[in-house]
């Protein structure tokens, strides 16, 4: 792979960190596509224990694969509840480590619905091995190596904020790593003392802390903020989701981090917005190889265009690479060319939903990032909400509880509920009920928020 090195502060104009990489012709890069997965698939097939039980019991072998359709043809998935089983029966790095103990140089992980977390090893040539794609991915978002990024993604096992510190420091970028234990007040202070030229945060604390700005009546036009980037969860490219942070930050550009934000598909900057595009990601596929498949049958893909699982094959690890991992993510793959000239196929609208957070509500797939887009954009959705879901009688209900400052017994708070309620029904296809309450009422959620209460049983 061709690499490229470029001395910190030099020609921040450049538009590309890599441009032999990033502009590559795509029947050429698909070729460097096909040679990675082939030797991944016989690495891991002879090496790690994992994989050679996995694909002996769907009586698949590496050699099957000689084209980028047989891939996601015949090599079966991947998922987390898998890779959690097989920690549990073979602790502490389950049968798919790859590497010696002692190559281990970071254990990061995360948390299942158990509280017993996944762990994951990453060696320190893996960790090495990302350097040039942070570089590439934070060049694309706008950073610079002059400039001072402020992470707010929590410092834990969770390796969103470490990976993110790693790519500043690997593109020479300064890093103010606050991480999720500072105040929303004091992060915002310091924010304007410091002249932060970008912010890295969930979709949900981005908007937090531009409401509390709001509240606070800070004036944050005076800011330097440039960019702020999104991950870890769905809306990051959402049009009402980045108006609402950018209006109430100062303005700054919204660049979406994309699909990947999970500790299992590190580097997860192989998927990375740029300037030059309303919304979206690009797919860094000669790192993270992305494909979009069925819902219901991940060895089928479906056509650029349409809605489908996203699914990621990392085409360099050596310590616990996933191959064709379920993300649990929908979007919808583009060939169309990026406004920037890189060459790579995108997620225009990023990614909107979860699967497992889908609704099924009354026959209608319903997902809480689309709720969320409709209560962004009415004047009267900017405070925190829960989506509520029951069943009367024989049919499914769906509410949503929003804070708002309006009298609830008041004419303004009336035309709101009604407005909402249309375009909740517009958006969804479903009937909507909307109840106003006093602001407070819930509790702020700020990573990798969870506002939906299923009480369907």
């Amino acid at each position: 792979m061709t690499m490229q090195t470029r001395a910190p502060g030099s020609d921040a104009t450049e538009e590309f960190w890599n441009s032999a990489r990033e502009t590559m012709p795509p029947a050429e890069r698909e070729k460097v596509v096909l040679e990675r997965v082939q030797h991944q698939l016989h690495y891991a097939y002879s090496t790690i224990p994992f994989y050679r039980k996995h694909y002996d019991e769907h009586g698949f072998h590496p050699a099957h694969v000689r084209s980028l359709e047989d891939f996601t043809r015949l090599v079966p998935i991947v998922t987390k509840k898998m890779l959690v089983a097989d920690q549990l029966a073979s602790p502490p790095f389950g049968t798919y480590l790859g590497v010696d103990r002692a190559d281990i140089a970071r254990v990061h992980g995360s948390s299942g619905t158990s509280g017993v977390p996944t762990l994951y090893g990453i060696s320190g040539n893996d960790w090495l091995r990302t350097e040039e794609v942070c570089r590439m991915a934070l060049w694309s978002a706008g950073v610079r190596p002059d400039d001072l990024v402020q992470i707010s993604f929590p410092f834990g096992l969770f390796l969103g904020g470490w990976g993110l510190l790693q790519a500043c420091e690997f593109l020479g970028a300064g890093a103010f790593p606050v991480g999720s234990l500072m105040p929303t007040d004091q992060q915002l202070q310091q924010m304007l003392n410091l002249k932060i030229d970008a912010l890295v945060a969930t979709p949900s604390y981005a908007l937090h802390l531009g409401r509390r700005a709001v509240e606070l009546g800070l004036d944050m036009n005076t800011a330097s903020l440039r960019a702020v980037i999104v991950a870890g969860e769905p809306g990051g490219s959402s049009p009402e989701i980045r108006h609402a942070i950018s209006s109430t930050l100062g303005g700054p550009v919204v660049i979406d981090l994309g699909a990947g934000a999970s500790s299992e598909m590190h580097p997860f900057y192989a998927n990375v917005g740029c300037r030059h595009a309303d919304g979206g990601v690009h797919l860094i596929q000669d790192e993270n190889y992305t494909e979009v498949v069925d819902r219901d049958d991940p060895n089928v893909a479906v056509p650029a265009g349409t809605s489908g699982a996203v699914v990621a094959t990392h085409l360099w690890r050596d310590s616990q690479p996933m191959i064709r991992f379920w993300l649990g993510d929908e979007g919808v793959l583009s060939e169309e060319p990026c406004p920037c000239g890189r060459t790579y196929p995108r997620l225009p609208r990023g990614v909107y939903g979860r699967l497992d957070d889908m609704l099924l509500i009354r026959g209608a797939n319903v997902y809480p990032s689309a709720i969320d887009a409709v209560l962004r954009d009415h004047p009267a959705g900017g405070g925190e909400y829960r989506v509520i879901v029951e069943r009367v009688g024989d049919l499914d209900e769906l509410r949503v509880e929003l804070e708002s400052p309006l009298d609830p017994d008041g004419p303004d708070a009336a035309r709101s509920v009604a407005e909402l309620e249309a375009g909740l029904k517009d958006r969804l296809m479903v009937r909507t009920a909307v109840r106003l309450v006093d602001e407070g009422t819930f509790e702020a959620q700020v990573f990798k928020a969870r506002r939906v209460i299923d009480r369907r049983g």
